[in-house]
């Protein structure tokens, strides 16, 4: 169980670092200011599905028992701090981008220029109940 058990530890470090290579390398070769705004999208939503996948190994990773009865003190304080620290900025992305997203959005509403084939509702503030970020009708 012991070899398994490391090989597969081995297997995730060099996918992991395997990973962080690539994207270096490809930071490297295409900034951020020559993308447009597909690959823009394509780029966070890779990023996005790669921390969720992260997130939810570690989470698998905290329910381990072998992890939760020999992981020192040190590193359980490591993981904890590491993971506040992301969520805090992950928590100030979303609030600062759900933000300017809304108040775009009801300027373009109030001056007639959202597409009327993607936005069929008038902009409100009737329903702030609703979850943010609901689907659009559509025609």
């Amino acid at each position: 169980m012991e070899s398994s058990f490391i090989g597969n530890l081995d297997e995730w470090i060099k996918l992991q670092k395997n990973l962080l290579t690539t994207l270096k390398d490809m930071e490297k070769k295409e900034k951020t200011e020559d993308m447009d705004r597909l690959d823009l999208i394509l780029a966070s939503r890779t990023a996005f599905q790669h921390m969720m996948r992260t997130l939810k190994a570690f989470d698998q990773w905290l329910q381990d028992p072998m992890v939760i009865k020999h992981m020192p003190r040190e590193m359980l304080e490591d993981v904890k701090n590491t993971s506040w620290e992301l969520l805090q900025r992950l928590l100030e992305l979303d609030i600062r981008h759900t933000s300017q997203f809304r108040e775009m959005i009801s300027k373009m509403s109030k001056e007639g220029k959202l597409d009327p084939l993607i936005w069929t509702r008038p902009v409100t503030e009737e329903h702030p109940e609703r979850e943010r970020r609901g689907p659009l009708s559509t025609i």
